[in-house]
């Protein structure tokens, strides 16, 4: 197959995903007072652009076990994508009220079905300061981690392609085999279960 086929290219390219330029309500950043001692205490949340071609991830980690919770892709960076990403956190979580969900100051996140549906689980909202990559690393750090070891070293085919192999990293490579420095070297889902009363 010829290289211009493809739909992902190795150029690492540096793209904005986030557009804070609305008059939506900003919320405080709360994260940074919180340090997680059991699942669904703090959701973090960011999207992404994987591929040269318009393909952008959603993503939710729980920052306790930094596992990936919920994801959509799709090819247009809008609301929807994340909130289809917050809908599957929600429906395998099912957390209680009183969860912090942070996120940066994006349209996608600040919108009012995304905020509306926070609220309505009794979710506790924060974001980043502006500019301030620091204030969602955990996010980050895993979207640098899903680049380099999956993105990068791919060439797929067309969207379907995309779809299978990130969710076959982020299902049972990442969350199930990769060890985690900052989890004392297990994966995020064996130590969540060794985590649980």
């Amino acid at each position: 197959m010829r290289q211009d086929n493809l739909l992902c290219v190795r150029r690492r390219s540096f793209v904005v995903t986030t557009d804070s330029r609305h008059h939506l309500p900003i919320y405080p950043n709360l994260a940074c007072q919180i340090i997680p001692t059991a699942i669904n205490q703090l959701w973090v949340a960011d999207i992404t652009r994987l591929c040269t071609e318009f393909v952008y991830l959603a993503v939710l980690l729980d920052a306790f076990s930094r596992r990936v919770i919920g994801w959509a892709l799709g090819r247009a960076l809008e609301a929807e994508l994340a909130l289809t990403a917050l809908r599957m956190a929600l429906l395998k979580r099912q957390p209680a009220p009183g969860l912090v969900h942070h996120s940066d100051r994006g349209v996608q996140y600040a919108c009012l079905p995304y905020t509306a549906l926070l609220k309505e689980h009794g979710i506790t909202i924060s974001m980043s300061r502006r500019g301030n990559s620091y204030d969602n690393a955990a996010c980050e750090s895993f979207i640098k981690t899903l680049k380099y070891e999956e993105v990068y070293r791919n060439e797929y085919r067309d969207f379907l392609d995309v779809h299978a192999s990130i969710g076959e990293f982020l299902q049972r490579v990442y969350d199930q085999r990769r060890l985690h420095s900052a989890l004392g070297y297990i994966p995020p889902a064996e130590f969540e279960n060794g985590a649980m009363p």
